[in-house]
């Protein structure tokens, strides 16, 4: 304690912090009684259930010794319910993410989360349906409709932050100045017949009357681009394997894109047809954890690059390999070479970069192929600048940086 005379609000989060066997030392510097108020016991008691050591099981109840807390989760859905509840209403969200997490490791909750009661209380995020996941094959029938639809209010909700600036930075990558005289409701530009008829709006009956109206050519419209995303299962890679699966799902949406997406461990998966049609379906898809051969994956995508130029390749892995590391080396700076815009994402993650291999990372970087961790926030970023044909060791550096591209 660096205060020797704390006040009742740094006493009580010292407290918590603490638990229950500094009561008695924490008290000698206040005033006597009790630390805690009401509503504060009950986040010490949510805080005990999973922070609290104890060697008996979790369904015991602890006996009021000398600083010992009485918490428990115990095995019963109404108190699990209950001790969801409370961590919902007394912590901000990014903090209810942790302890959930938390909760399921240090304490074994895995069965008791796979009750439709108790996953319907479960805050969604990634944290939970990187668990949800991993643990696909052991949800009963009773339960999977409850987990599906966590998992989809986590896609939807990533969907929502990511798809529009996504979308922009292809559509401004890709800058359609050509037009079509041929009209085509799928094809109508409406930014440039909105910008080139503002003279013409009627400002009695408060309508824009186009004298003339733009579409874009309908050739230009389709699969410009070749977008392969490779995605590493590794259990480290689990918030970034969810966040590219459902960056891969938005680029499947849009015309522009030939889209492929591979998740790989020691075997390789191809997604793209989940993909395209139910990201929920493809996450599903996902087995977490397991061996690493990279360069398998490299030599499955590799026949999908019709027009190196025109190609986009995005490895997200923390490029740990346990196959032929010279050849997956090989395979990468070979691709870079033919012009292939390659990118390795150490981590897609609001988490920042987990362990790497430094090695092969700093080698592909001393040929030209940028690795590093991108948030998702800055990902359309990178898009854009990709596909713009900046370059990527400048745009990675600056993206790291914070600057803008």
């Amino acid at each position: 304690m660096t205060n020797p005379n704390p006040n009742s609000e740094q006493l009580k989060r010292w407290r918590l912090i603490l638990g229950a066997a500094s009561e008695e030392k924490l008290q000698s510097y206040g005033a006597g009684g009790r630390i805690l108020d009401e509503e504060s016991a009950i986040m010490d008691e949510a805080l005990a259930a999973i922070y609290d050591e104890t060697h008996e099981s979790a369904g015991e109840a602890r006996s009021g010794g000398n600083g010992s807390r009485r918490a428990g989760l115990g095995p019963s859905s109404p108190k699990l319910a209950k001790w969801l509840g409370d961590i919902r209403s007394f912590f901000p969200p990014d903090i209810v993410s942790v302890i959930q997490t938390d909760a399921i490791e240090r304490k074994g909750l895995k069965q008791l989360l796979f009750e439709p009661e108790l996953l319907s209380q479960v805050k969604p995020d990634i944290q939970m349906v990187a668990t949800l996941m991993a643990l696909k094959g052991q949800i009963p029938e009773k339960t999977k409709d409850s987990a599906r639809q966590l998992v989809k209010a986590v896609v939807d909700e990533i969907v929502k932050r990511m798809a529009q600036d996504l979308q922009r930075a292809v559509t401004g990558a890709l800058n359609r100045r050509r037009h079509s005289p041929l009209p085509s409701s799928t094809g109508l530009d409406w930014n440039t017949t909105i910008r080139k008829n503002l003279r013409h709006f009627d400002q009695e009956r408060k309508l824009l009357i186009p004298e003339k109206v733009y579409f874009f050519d309908r050739a230009r419209r389709s699969k410009e681009w070749t977008v392969i995303l490779d995605i590493d299962q590794s259990g480290s890679m689990a918030g970034s394997v969810i966040y590219a699966s459902i960056v891969g799902s938005i680029f499947a949406s849009m015309p522009a894109l030939e889209t492929r997406v591979v998740a790989f461990d020691t075997e390789v998966v191809d997604l793209s047809e989940q993909c395209a049609n139910d990201p929920v379906d493809m996450l599903f898809g996902i087995q977490l954890g397991g061996g690493t051969d990279i360069n398998k994956s490299i030599a499955y995508c590799e026949p999908f690059i019709t027009e190196p130029k025109k190609t986009l390749f995005l490895l997200v892995s923390d490029l740990y390999e346990g196959g032929n590391r010279t050849e997956m080396l090989r395979r990468l700076i070979d691709m870079h070479e033919a012009g292939v815009k390659t990118i390795c994402l150490l981590a897609l993650s609001d988490q920042g970069v987990p362990s790497y291999d430094e090695a092969v990372a700093k080698r592909l970087a001393q040929h030209g192929i940028p690795c590093f961790g991108c948030s998702p926030d800055k990902l359309p970023e990178l898009i854009e600048g990709a596909l713009k044909g900046h370059d990527l060791a400048l745009l990675s550096e600056r993206l790291r940086s914070g600057k803008p591209v």
